[in-house]
């Protein structure tokens, strides 16, 4: 009897081809576009974040800024028998042209000072001989010509000195009645030292001279307006120093705008909490003690 036997071949798999399994495997559109999305949300949720680290940061660098200048202030006064730092730079508001050249802690203008001589010039530069402390890192303008363009050139300087801090006291006797100070440090009474503001940032479009003044109530009455507008580059706020040495971050409820650089600005009845505030930070009289 013939047999017949059938001979089964080896079983046929589907077998990956030599280098298969090292091969990576392709993302589909779908998939790239969920990686995208996740991605740009990601991006949207960090960015705003990392803004808000670099804002936060320039504050903390200009409210050291300020510090320092305020350790120079006590130093001065220190070696001049409790006499504090004068404050005779000042510039007219109606034309622009200097109004007093006397002794001050930094003379000068700001808007036009390309290099640092006029800081380096000042009283206060001996007791710390780092020009880059007269800057807010959140200064972002720039120096310009005496006809008003700009140059490519960052300022030296954003802060001024309050009024109340020896400005006027000697150099013009009739104009300096307009503008309670304390000449010594020791006198400071109304404000207290940790009322009475000493040095502060200076909005970009209004600081020109290096004293800042307002109004005083005790002199102008209800006045009510702007003659040096305070920065609002610090989270619509500015940085303040104090006679006791503290430092001060102020939020304000309004921003602040310079509609005109040589002209006095109006104060419209949503900022008047702002101005008060800064108005009660200086001295109010010449009869207060």
């Amino acid at each position: 009897m013939v047999r017949n036997t059938v001979r089964q071949g080896p079983a046929h798999h589907a077998c990956p081809q030599s280098g298969d399994e090292n091969r990576p495997r392709a993302f589909s559109l779908i998939e790239l576009l969920v990686v995208l999305a996740m991605v740009t949300l990601l991006a949207a949720w960090l960015l705003p974040a990392l803004a808000r680290s670099k804002d936060r940061a320039r504050t903390t660098a200009c409210q050291n800024h300020l510090r320092q200048l305020q350790t120079c202030w006590y130093l001065y006064a220190g070696d001049n028998a409790d006499v504090l730092p004068p404050n005779n730079s000042v510039y007219s508001l109606t034309s622009g042209s200097p109004l007093a050249r006397g002794a001050s802690w930094c003379p000068g203008n700001a808007r036009l000072d390309v290099e640092p001589t006029n800081i380096q010039n000042g009283l206060l530069f001996p007791y710390n001989r780092s020009t880059a402390i007269y800057r807010c890192p959140a200064d972002r303008s720039t120096v310009e010509t005496p006809d008003g363009q700009p140059l490519p050139f960052p300022r030296t300087r954003s802060y001024n000195m309050s009024q109340s801090v020896n400005g006027w006291p000697e150099y013009d006797p009739q104009l300096s009645r307009y503008l309670p100070s304390y000449k010594k440090l020791t006198e400071i009474r109304s404000p207290a030292p940790a009322q009475l503001m000493v040095f502060l940032d200076v909005h970009e479009d209004a600081i020109v001279d290096s004293l800042f003044g307002i109004p005083a109530i005790g002199v102008w009455g209800d006045v009510r307006e702007w003659w040096d507008v305070p920065a609002d580059r610090h989270g619509q706020g500015c940085n303040l120093s104090f006679a006791d040495g503290h430092v001060e971050h102020w939020r304000w409820r309004v921003p602040k705008r310079v509609p005109s650089l040589w002209a006095a600005k109006p104060v419209p009845a949503e900022e008047l909490p702002d101005y008060r505030r800064v108005q009660q930070a200086v001295r109010q009289s010449w009869s207060t003690p």
